[in-house]
C-alpha cells in the first residue's frame, strides 16, 4: 500500500484509537413493524432504495422477491457494498444488513430511515468494523471483525 493510500484510509476510516478499517457493517433488528409494509414488495423495495440514497450511497443494482404466503427478501447493491433485508410480516419483524465501505456513506443513517419507514416501535443494531488494517504490515489483519457499538432502542 502506498503512503498516499494509507493517509487516505487513516483520514476516512480510522476510529478514536487510530485503528484503520475498510468498512462498517450494521446488523439491524426491527421489531413491532407495520406488517402491511413488511409484506409489500413495492414498499420494501422503495424504502431500501431510498435508504441507500439517504445514507449517501451509489446504487448499482437491486433484486427483490415476494414469498408466498408472505415476506420479502431483497438486496440493493451499492458501489460502497450492499443493503439486504428479509421480512417476517406475520411477526412484525425485519432483519437488515447495511454494509458500507468508504467515507461517503453512513449505514446508521439508513438504519434510522428504515426504522421510521417500517414504523418500528422497537429496534436495535450492532455495528462492526470490517477489514481491519494492520498498521505494521499495511495489510488486512487476519482477525475477526470488531464490534464498534451495540444499540437497543
Amino acid at each position: 500500500m502506498t503512503n498516499a493510500l494509507l493517509d487516505m484510509y487513516q483520514q476516512t476510516h480510522s476510529d478514536e484509537n487510530n485503528e484503520i478499517h475498510l468498512g462498517q457493517h450494521v446488523l439491524a433488528e426491527f421489531f413491532e413493524c407495520d406488517p402491511n409494509t413488511l409484506n409489500s414488495l413495492d414498499k420494501v423495495e422503495k424504502y431500501m432504495m431510498d435508504a441507500a440514497l439517504e445514507c449517501g450511497a451509489t446504487i448499482v443494482q437491486k433484486c427483490f422477491h415476494m414469498f408466498s404466503p408472505h415476506g420479502v427478501s431483497g438486496v440493493v447493491i451499492i458501489s460502497e457494498s450492499h443493503l439486504a433485508i428479509h421480512t417476517w410480516p406475520e411477526l412484525g419483524y425485519a432483519a437488515v444488513d447495511l454494509f458500507t465501505c468508504g467515507s461517503k456513506c453512513d449505514p446508521k443513517v439508513a438504519y434510522e430511515f428504515l426504522k421510521t419507514k417500517f414504523n418500528s416501535k422497537n429496534a436495535s443494531f450492532s455495528e462492526l468494523k470490517r477489514g481491519i488494517l494492520s498498521p505494521e504490515t499495511l495489510k488486512v489483519a487476519q482477525e475477526p471483525f470488531k464490534l464498534m457499538s451495540q444499540i437497543q432502542e
